[in-house]
């Protein structure tokens, strides 16, 4: 069975793609697991100085959950918890994290995105947190920390569609690239980042984090996504609720 993910090294940068073009990069239960297990690599991995998370087509990062997964009660529970393992994975990643995000970057694909440290926007890019036109409790933990309350509102309430010059203006990127050029942007600025001492770049971003309190609030918002799939509908997938149009 393919993967569903491609992992390399080079330079002291890893660079952790999504491959599943046919499907938008949807996410599913077996692109997580493999998701966490290359993480968990590039964490123990003393070669590897910053994270890249890009995806093998420059159309798109991720639409986000897979809604054709088939998965029963117990599996739409396990999807999710995986879900909040990888948030929380990539919240905490002890090094630098950089998102290359491109073309559809929606829901678990946005949520990806925000949980890095750093993000470069594709001039393609279509930035969509759909949690509340879907009745899924997530956002709040990460997206408030980058953008402040009023702008972690309009995209959280209204779940509309921005564009990369609106995510640039409100912070949610830091720079715009060509769509094509979008990881390239991504892995310089990661190589930036790794040609620091490794010590006083991790030490710097714990500190960040520890004031900041976002590593617990992922945290919190995951145990309560977990709770909600239990007693509630669950995310999106086959036999649940559908995607809006």
């Amino acid at each position: 069975m393919p993967e569903l993910t491609t992992y390399d090294v080079a330079d002291h940068v890893a660079l952790l793609r999504l491959d599943r073009p046919e499907a938008r990069n949807a996410i599913n239960t077996r692109m997580l697991e493999e998701l966490l297990e290359h993480i968990e690599a590039a964490c123990a991995d003393d070669e590897v100085r910053a994270l890249v998370i890009s995806s093998t087509d420059h159309m798109g990062l991720s639409a986000g959950a897979d809604v054709r997964e088939e998965l029963d009660e117990a599996g739409h529970v396990r999807r999710m918890e995986l879900f909040a393992q990888l948030y929380d994975a990539i919240v905490g990643f002890p090094k630098p994290t950089v998102a290359a995000c491109h073309g559809a970057c929606v829901g678990g694909g946005a949520e990806i995105a925000v949980a890095c440290d750093l993000r470069v926007g594709g001039s393609n890019l279509r930035l969509r947190f759909p949690g509340a036109a879907l009745n899924v409790p997530v956002g709040p933990a990460r997206l408030v920390t980058l953008c402040g309350l009023s702008v972690a509102k309009y995209l959280l309430l209204t779940a509309k569609e921005i564009d990369a010059d609106t995510a640039f203006r409100w912070g949610l990127v830091h720079k715009v690239a060509p769509a094509a050029a979008t990881e390239e942007a991504a892995l310089n600025l990661a190589a930036a980042c790794a040609s620091n001492p490794p010590e006083a770049v991790a030490r710097l971003k714990r500190m960040l984090h520890e004031w900041d309190g976002v590593v617990e609030r992922s945290r919190a918002e995951g145990e309560g996504q977990i709770e909600w799939a239990r007693s509630g509908p669950g995310l999106p997938g086959a036999g649940g609720p559908e995607l809006p149009g």
